[in-house]
């Protein structure tokens, strides 16, 4: 129910739209002004517009992980910072509300006339390519701690009354291995989020910023109103499951993530206490990623047209422990808590809710990013690069058919960098990219299968892979077969070698890199 029974439902519906546009026009400002291939092509991004309390009021259509994160970024720089008209506060520090270092995040404060103080916040984040660290892309697999992984940033002001802060952007550029492509993001960033800016304040002229903020907390109470309705919709009970990690990087121990899930009318609690301590290597998350899984997963739930804020996670409570591999405790290693262990959340959230809605819920998805990062020096230009991509895979089968081919799934919302792009930006040559065909589960209905993608390096270089599900397939349900691992291999001279899930390697021109991405996992006999 809406508390407010004041607000118009035709108007509930008309803001919720007007909100969501402006967060998606963000997204088209920053997507068209970004220099890397990693946001321009493959929109690793995400916008959302937020309240004076830093809750979220709408997102865009990007990135889950990011987007369910990101509040407790923008709380932090609000706590942090007295931000003035003009101003914008950048950070990517992973205890502070973020997720790894790449994910840097810029927030500006909307004032608006009428008001005292800011009305709303607009906010975006952006994975970079390179952000420093031990390793080109800045996505190391086998960092020992956070300090290894690139230049920690706590909420600044990066602007200040519309002014760019010169000496802290030049702190910052030194210390990444492409600071022309940075300052290129970092200028489509705060593009974007002065487009936010300028249309809330058209908003608010037109309508008045109380009007305004009633409607985004009415929004709010019926995104609640909806989740507590998809959760009514579970049968009262606890579910329990556990999944494993293949390792840190450092150790190839299992790192068991376990959830219990306690369902009670219209709300529902979210344990993953049992989970295992947080480990050596990168592949801790923060617990910003944790509520970001669990709100993916809930929202998923509910109806399509139900918006996306705040209130979504008003019904579920979510219980970590601190120096556990799902809210690691700083200055851990946190690089692949973010796109490898969130998968890993999600998968058994799914295995839990899977107990309660057996006919509602797919088999597990590929259950990781296959992050690849390959940095050095472009022999063609003489010009430093680092490039970073995700590569998609099979996603799970479900009880109304076969699970899709070669797509992003779950905590990734990514496109592919096209041949074309990639082979122009970077010495690279693409020798392969097709569907890994039998790689998804065999069952009533099949698991999606992943991809092959294997490129020739034209310059040396320094690649690393940050990849799961090397070690056992994602899940099947319901009498369905998992789907096959993915592979990792090095071909130097026509010899293959075939490597961990997560490695760092020098390549010399002529190197081949190949990965094969998991397949998801098959549903029913």
């Amino acid at each position: 129910m809406i508390k407010d029974a004041a607000l118009s439902p035709i108007l509930l519906q008309v803001f919720k739209n007007r909100f969501s546009s402006i967060a998606e026009e963000m997204g088209v400002a920053l997507t068209r002004t970004a220099f890397s291939p990693n946001i321009k092509e493959r929109r690793d991004l995400s916008c959302a517009v937020f309240d004076p309390e830093a809750n979220m009021v709408a997102q865009a259509a990007h990135i889950p992980v990011h987007l369910g994160s990101m509040p407790l970024s923008v709380a932090e720089a609000v706590a942090g910072l007295d931000m003035e008209d003009g101003d914008m506060a950048l950070l990517n520090d992973p205890f502070r509300g973020g997720t790894h270092l790449p994910d840097v995040t810029v927030a500006a404060p909307v004032f608006c006339k009428g008001f005292d103080g800011p009305a709303f916040y607009t906010a975006n984040r952006a994975h970079h390519a390179d952000i420093g660290g031990m390793t080109p892309g800045s996505m190391p697999p086998l960092s020992a701690s956070l300090y290894q992984e690139g230049i920690i940033i706590p909420p600044v002001k990066i602007v200040r009354r519309g002014e760019v802060d010169p000496g802290l952007m030049r702190l910052i550029l030194a210390n990444v291995r492409t600071p022309a492509e940075r300052e290129g993001d970092f200028s489509a960033q705060f593009m974007a989020a002065r487009t936010g800016v300028r249309r809330l304040q058209e908003l608010a002229e037109a309508h008045g910023p109380q009007t305004l903020l009633r409607y985004a907390h009415g929004l709010m109470d019926h995104a609640e109103a909806m989740m507590r309705a998809a959760i009514r919709a579970i049968p009262d009970g606890t579910y329990d499951f556990e999944d494993f990690l293949d390792g840190g990087g450092l150790s190839r121990r299992d790192i068991g993530v376990r959830v219990r899930l306690t369902v009670r009318g219209d709300g529902c609690v979210a344990d993953f206490t049992a989970s295992d301590d947080q480990a050596e290597g990168s592949i801790n998350a923060v617990r910003a990623i944790t509520l970001s899984a669990v709100l993916y997963v809930f929202r998923c739930l509910g109806p399509a047209d139900a918006p996306t804020n705040a209130g979504c996670m008003r019904p579920i409570e979510v219980l970590t422990r601190p120096g556990s591999v799902v809210d690691a405790k700083s200055p851990a290693a946190v690089a692949g808590g973010n796109v490898e262990t969130s998968q890993r959340i999600v998968d058994v959230l799914l295995g839990a809710l899977a107990q309660a809605l057996p006919e509602r819920i797919p088999a597990a998805s590929q259950g990781t990013m296959n992050n690849v990062t390959i940095g050095g020096v472009d022999a063609r230009t003489g010009r430093p690069f680092a490039y970073y991509e995700t590569l998609a895979g099979g996603m799970g089968a479900f009880s109304g058919g076969d699970g899709e081919s070669a797509v992003h799934s779950h905590m990734t919302n990514t496109l592919n960098t096209p041949v074309e792009a990639l082979e122009y930006a970077y010495p690279f040559l693409v020798n392969r990219y097709e569907v890994r065909r039998g790689s998804g589960g065999a069952g009533a209905y099949r698991g999606g299968d992943g991809l092959v993608r294997e490129i020739t390096l034209l310059s040396e270089a320094e690649a690393s892979v940050l990849s799961e599900r090397r070690t056992r397939g994602p899940y099947g349900l319901q009498g369905g077969e998992p789907g096959k691992p993915g592979k990792n291999t090095v071909i130097r001279n026509g010899e293959k070698q075939e490597m961990d899930g997560k490695f760092t390697v020098r390549l010399q021109p002529g190197d081949r890199l190949k990965i094969e991405t998991p397949g998801g996992g098959g549903w029913g006999r």
